[in-house]
């Protein structure tokens, strides 16, 4: 029963809020099918089924996202982050879900000082120099406001609405619940891993509630970046940051935006286009931790053609091996070498739930065949990668969601060169670095400190062997040996079975009060009504009730289109 997978009737009213706003919407099949209904109103929750096709002249992309507006800050992350699945969803999905934005009506100030009192130890004013009640922006999680220190600098508080993490804990319990019964009862859907993306979407914004974590985000970007002297990570003040504020250096440069103004200041934007790129491909393929939207809203430009990255609640990482996989694809792309390209995707792509292999293998090396013999130069890396995982949809297949966010940061980054400098082409920056990252894998240490690592593993392995051999054969000549096996539809089909007891009970009880009444209509004495036995007539009533109880439960199990109506 859906309401026992819920746990706690705490979520029964943001349960019955979810579904309310899907009916609104055109969803109500879906809550229907997912068991929403029937568990609510099993609980007193009734919905209200009167407009649900109010919406339904909209196209379906339009409704999700209508949708995901309404339900607030949880599911507008969540629509955003699919806006980089484009191995999950076609083009007007992804033109529908970018429009989702988290800016929200700023909190007054007023509502936040007993917040800012306990996490600064004091008022904002006399904390700081000088602090701005005015927000310079504000999100569904969090606004900032411009301030100053006391020596002078000039610093950005940003400040979590209060309250703003128990809505999020609740709707991502909500979330994996529903995932999982989405996949359980449409098993169209399973494909797409929807608990797993769940799942990653859920630790991604547990991640951006912590501010302190953000802060810590952006010092490691910055220690990988040292290297790189036109590129500035705003600094951390850590004496006034913590999980609920945390405060940064004001960057007061260019807005990526404003390409007007770049203009006006004098910088050169082919410059800046490259140093871009050359800065996110470090992160991506040298250091394995990157931004994750890298799009020009969090782009500064300053003086002398120098960069400056902003907001890392959002960062991706990449294994060790992940890195390895990912230079082999990109240079298969820049090298117009098919089967590396398709080995990788096959391997990425993981379980194929039944896609035609071979198929997909021709098509992956036609498209990048077509490409053979095209300069580097006019090589759109990007929409190659985009063009890539459009082939994979159609196959019904779907990539972890760590690589979907890093074809996001690439596809971003490449729009954003394109937007300083039309002629800007990823892959002829991306080249120079990937040839010397390949280059490092392949020096005479690193083969060395690889191979020793291996060989490390395969003794410990090795030593390992005969105690877990050990003790598998002592459980199993105990006959403690246990198989797990899942059923995912299990818990649907002990569901059916104590439905049909129930019914079975009901029609027992109700011969029973047929046949009792019928032998207290024979019996003289007693009260009676209209000239009969009352308790005969009142037994004979309550099988009529049970009755047509029981044949309206029958009838709506074989017309399941109706019984949200």
């Amino acid at each position: 029963m859906l309401i026992e997978t819920l746990g706690a009737a705490r979520d029964l009213g943001r349960l019955k809020e979810i579904a309310a706003v899907l009916i609104r919407h055109g969803f109500g099949d879906a809550v229907r099918r997912l068991g929403l209904a029937d568990a609510l109103e099993r609980a007193g929750q009734a919905l209200n089924h009167e407009h649900a096709a109010d919406l339904a002249r909209l196209d379906p992309p339009v409704q999700v996202r209508l949708a995901m507006q309404e339900l607030g800050p949880a599911f507008v992350k969540l629509g955003q982050i699919l806006a980089g699945r484009a191995d999950l969803f076609g083009p007007e999905w992804i033109a529908e879900f970018a429009q989702l934005h988290s800016r929200v009506p700023a909190v007054p100030i007023d509502a936040l000082r007993a917040q800012l009192r306990e996490d600064l130890g004091g008022e904002p004013e006399a904390v700081f120099a000088r602090f701005d009640a005015e927000p310079l922006a504000a999100a569904s999680i969090a606004q900032v406001h411009r301030a100053a220190l006391h020596d002078g600098t000039e610093v950005v508080v940003k400040v979590r609405r209060p309250g703003i993490r128990t809505v999020i804990e609740a709707d991502l319990r909500l979330l994996e619940r529903l995932a999982a019964l989405a996949e359980t009862e449409l098993p169209q859907l399973q494909p797409y891993r929807p608990r797993e993306l769940v799942r990653e979407f859920g630790r991604s914004l547990q991640r951006e509630l912590n501010l302190a974590t953000e802060c810590r985000n952006a010092e490691r970007i910055a220690a990988n970046l040292a290297a790189l002297p036109f590129v500035h990570i705003p600094k951390v003040v850590w004496a006034h940051t913590g999980e609920r504020v945390n405060v940064q250096e004001y960057i007061g440069g260019v807005p990526g935006e404003d390409l007007a103004r770049v203009e006006r200041e004098g910088l050169d934007r082919t410059l800046l286009a490259r140093r871009g790129a050359q800065a996110v491909l470090k992160m991506i393929v040298e250091d394995g931790f990157f931004h994750a939207d890298p799009h020009p809203g969090n782009v500064f430009y300053l003086p002398g053609n120098r960069l400056a990255f902003i907001d890392f609640g959002m960062v991706g990482r990449l294994s060790a091996r992940r890195r390895e996989e990912l230079l082999q694809l990109l240079l298969g792309l820049v090298q117009r070498e098919p089967q590396p390209v398709a080995d990788v995707l096959l391997d990425w792509a993981g379980d194929a739930h039944g896609a035609q292999l071979a198929q997909l293998e021709s098509e992956i090396e036609a498209f990048v065949d077509q490409y053979h013999g095209t300069p580097l130069a006019e090589l759109e890396l990007g929409q190659m990668l985009a063009d890539v995982t459009s082939i994979l949809r159609e196959h019904r297949l779907a990539l972890p969601p760590d690589l979907a966010l890093l074809i996001k940061a690439f596809i971003s980054l490449e729009g954003m060169g394109r937007g300083l400098d039309p002629s800007f082409h990823m892959a002829g920056e991306a080249m120079p670095i990937l040839r010397q990252v390949v280059r490092a894998r392949y020096r005479p240490r690193e083969l060395g400190r690889r191979a020793w690592a291996g060989l490390r593993r395969m003794i410990a392995g090795a030593g390992a062997l005969p105690q877990d051999l050990g003790r598998v054969l002592r459980r199993l000549r105990h006959g403690h040996l246990r198989l797990d096996i899942e059923l995912a539809h299990l818990r649907r089909v002990g569901d059916q079975i104590d439905r049909a007891a129930n019914r079975l009970a009901l029609a027992l009880v109700i011969a029973a009060l047929i046949v009792g009444s019928s032998i207290v209509m024979t019996v003289s004495g007693g009260p009676t009504l209209f000239g009969l036995p009352a308790f005969g007539l009142l037994g004979f009533g309550g099988a009529v009730i049970g009755g047509l109880w029981l044949l309206r439960s029958i009838w709506r199990s074989g017309h399941p289109h109706d019984e949200g109506r």
